[in-house]
């Protein structure tokens, strides 16, 4: 029994790529389209004829010859219009019918309205909208699918930062526009009454190996303390941002866990940055797998600087070159620079050998002598007790930002003279500076009014 299957179109090229096809080709050769997908020809499909007459059913299906000059139909009774005798002074063919012209029906075969409904914007002539907005020359984003910003809105995910309507995955992209979110330690703000601090990955690094940890506390006999720590992951370590997040919420928790216990600020600042120090130490104790696959690892490694403040005291603690500034409220009063970095530059100066232009204009300028870290040679913490007799703030930052600032009186001159009232508006104002600067290194800077405040001060 013959298959009942339609009968394959006669082709002789693939209608794909136009590749030249023989007889019994189930599939094109060059670019393997399926041939089988070519819709067959139907039974019962009348043919146009040149004059643009249909034949009437009997006059031979399919026939090319001209037809007849009265109306054909089809076997479902469809009248097919005749086109128009041509002008006799023209001279030219007879005029033949756009497919639109001919009147079609729907699957029951009841004829297709003749007119759009009203306001529709369907041409009846071509069926094409004209509804359509000009093509823009840049295509705007995906408009949000609404479920999505009402379950955003009703669970408190995480809003896109491009379209502002898309929840944010696991991987860090928007679900409805696939924007890549900035990752968290791209940019942290953060207060702590009247203690504040903000980090920036900068301009030129792939990511933030920059961390603070602020706080407040109150002292045994009932007076303020605030803490500020800033710690900067060294970049030619193995997992430098994991490092320095360590060494700074160490160093913060033993801050604020030994000061309302009675241990003395000085004290309690060298404990922290021993506390800071094991905490790195034992980034490079944890399995391989924990770590980045690299054929070359080494420990983990970050300076820090600290500094805690209390109603008649300022402490100050640090390994490496992060600093600490003083800057008085009274700007006719000089400021100072109240930690010495370890490094290269400052050996040289110590020595005698360069003085601190020639030193620090040296390529070899930024390299360290002290950090934290596993491989380091040996932990010395540094500590200094200052009793300054006047109001102003403290600045702790990393090199992301004295490397803009780098003398005491030009730190002096960027700080806002509403530091100690604003304190989170001048850590903005400091990083800043420093990304207009070039941005060339993460920056960190933390803003600590001098003497401290109780814990309801602060700015809003």
């Amino acid at each position: 029994m013959m298959s009942q299957m339609p009968q394959q179109a006669a082709l002789s090229n693939c209608p794909s790529c136009e590749w030249p096809l023989e007889s019994g080709d189930r599939f094109c050769g060059a670019c393997g389209y399926d041939l089988s997908a070519v819709p067959a020809r139907p039974d019962d499909h009348p043919t146009i004829a040149l004059n643009g007459s249909v034949p009437p059913p009997g006059d031979g299906e399919g026939a090319d010859g001209a037809g007849s000059d009265g109306a054909g139909s089809d076997g479902a009774g469809t009248a097919w219009p005749v086109a128009a005798e041509p002008d006799s002074g023209s001279g030219g063919p007879a005029v033949t019918h756009v497919p639109a012209e001919l009147p079609g029906t729907d699957s029951g075969g009841s004829p297709l309205p003749t007119a759009p409904p009203t306001g529709s914007p369907v041409s009846p002539a071509t069926g094409v909208r004209f509804d359509r907005p000009p093509e823009p020359d840049e295509y705007p984003l995906q408009a949000p699918d609404p479920r999505i910003a009402d379950l955003s809105a009703s669970a408190g995910a995480k809003l896109c930062v491009a379209c502002r309507a898309g929840r944010v995955d696991s991987d860090g992209y928007c679900e409805n526009c696939g924007h890549a979110q900035p990752r968290e330690r791209d940019h942290m703000e953060q207060e702590s009454g009247p203690v504040a601090a903000v980090s920036d990955r900068g301009l030129r690094h792939h990511r933030n190996e920059d961390a603070f940890g602020i706080g407040r506390t109150t002292l045994p006999d009932g007076s303020p303390a605030s803490v500020a720590v800033v710690c900067d992951g060294v970049s030619s370590a193995t997992r430098p941002d994991d490092a320095s997040l360590a060494a700074g919420v160490a160093a913060s928790e033993s801050l604020l866990t030994a000061l309302p216990r009675g241990t003395h600020p000085q004290q309690a600042m060298h404990d922290a940055i021993v506390a800071a120090s094991h905490a790195v130490n034992a980034l490079a104790d944890e399995p391989a797998t924990a770590r980045e696959h690299s054929p070359h690892q080494n420990a983990p490694a970050c300076t820090i600087v600290g500094a805690v403040v209390t109603p008649g005291l300022l402490v100050v603690g640090w390994v490496g070159d992060s600093r600490v500034y003083w800057v008085p409220a009274d700007r006719t009063s000089p400021p100072a620079r109240l930690t010495e970095d370890d490094s290269w530059a400052a050996q040289m100066v110590a020595a005698g050998l360069m003085n601190e232009a020639e030193a620090y204009a040296d390529e070899r300028a930024h390299a360290i002598t002290g950090w934290l870290g596993a491989d380091a040679y040996e932990l010395e913490p540094h500590t200094a007790s200052f009793k300054p007799d006047r109001p102003g703030v403290v600045v702790v930052c990393t090199d992301g930002l004295w490397n803009y600032a780098e003398a005491a009186q030009e730190m002096a001159e960027l700080v806002p003279s509403d530091a100690a009232a604003r304190p989170l508006h001048a850590a903005r104002v400091l990083v800043g500076h420093a990304l207009d600067g070039g941005g060339h290194d993460n920056v960190t800077v933390a803003v600590v009014p001098f003497p401290a405040v109780s814990q309801g001060a602060g700015s809003a």
